[in-house]
């Protein structure tokens, strides 16, 4: 018995770095699915200077594939975002799976299940787990509530996004510093599906990605500059007063009441400036992205 299978053409983009484990029993997986349910589509494997077998285990198996198998090879270990930046540039799918991690805490059937949300209307599809770790709990807190999108950003095991969600953040951007909050800030629709069960792999360099992304995308910084410079003209304003009041009331030293006063309105006159030149760089920063590059040593692709 043969069933009709979606028409569009489909990319999966999977970034590996040292999963010899784990690549074969995924990619078999994903293979799995989207045969059942799709005519059409590539994989798209980005090694990010993989060391152990993941990259050998992965051509031996591909060499039968009846669907293509790409390898980008990077030059040189360059994290999460720029890899995956380089998978999205390479696929050429009307619709692209990002899976960031080969963990797959998930029922398979949720891959199927995104582009079914993805149907209903909606650029930007997130799979996300019912349980998330303290750690992320408290950096999508603090980015939601600096954000300036419609959607609150969670943790998410992988994404489904349309060309036209690839095209349009391509399109404010020349290079994406974080993905999924460029989705988000892109102004299109957004839906979220949750299954029970936590991501036990992240990759490296969260907490850098998590500073950045805050920096970029939120006006986080600004209200803490904010915040310390008042904070700082406040004790100004009271260490002021209580220089007044010794000259006032007191004894002191020759020099001691000039010499206070000029440190402490000096200062508070610091901080504040310091708060607009804050303000000022974080303004050139949302228009001027950092140029970051990544870098591909080669291309490989592989099929029967």
């Amino acid at each position: 018995m043969t069933t009709n299978k979606e028409k569009n053409f489909i990319s999966a983009v999977v970034y590996l770095h040292n999963d010899g484990a784990r690549a074969v029993p995924f990619f078999q997986m994903l293979k799995a699915q989207l045969d059942a349910h799709f005519e059409q589509y590539e994989l798209v494997a980005v090694d990010d200077a993989c060391t152990d077998d993941t990259v050998p285990s992965l051509r031996d198996w591909a060499k039968d594939l009846d669907k293509p198998l790409t390898f980008l090879h990077m030059s040189l270990y360059q994290k999460l975002e720029p890899c995956m930046n380089a998978g999205l540039d390479a696929a050429i799918g009307d619709y692209v799976y990002e899976f960031d991690t080969t963990d797959t805490p998930y029922p398979p059937e949720m891959i199927f299940a995104a582009y079914q949300t993805a149907l209903a209307g909606n650029d930007i599809v997130s799979v996300c787990p019912d349980r998330v770790k303290g750690s992320s709990r408290l950096f999508y807190g603090v980015f939601n509530a600096n954000s300036h999108s419609a959607y609150a950003l969670r943790t998410d095991a992988f994404r489904l996004v349309t060309r036209r969600a690839v095209n349009r953040v391509h399109a404010s951007s020349e290079h994406l510093p974080y993905r999924k909050a460029a989705y988000a800030a892109s102004g299109l629709k957004m839906a979220d599906l949750t299954f029970s069960g936590q991501i036990r792999d992240k990759a490296a360099g969260r907490f850098s990605l998590a500073a950045d992304s805050l920096a970029l995308y939120t006006n986080a910084g600004f209200k803490v500059s904010v915040g310390i410079a008042l904070v700082m003209m406040a004790l100004a304003l009271v260490e002021l007063i209580y220089t007044v009041v010794v000259f006032c009331t007191g004894h002191p030293v020759a020099g001691w009441t000039t010499t206070m006063f000029v440190l402490t309105v000096g200062f508070a006159g610091v901080f504040a400036v310091l708060a607009m030149v804050v303000k000022y760089l974080s303004l050139l920063v949302d228009l001027i992205f950092k140029k970051q590059k990544y870098l591909i040593e080669s291309v490989e692709k592989i099929q029967k």
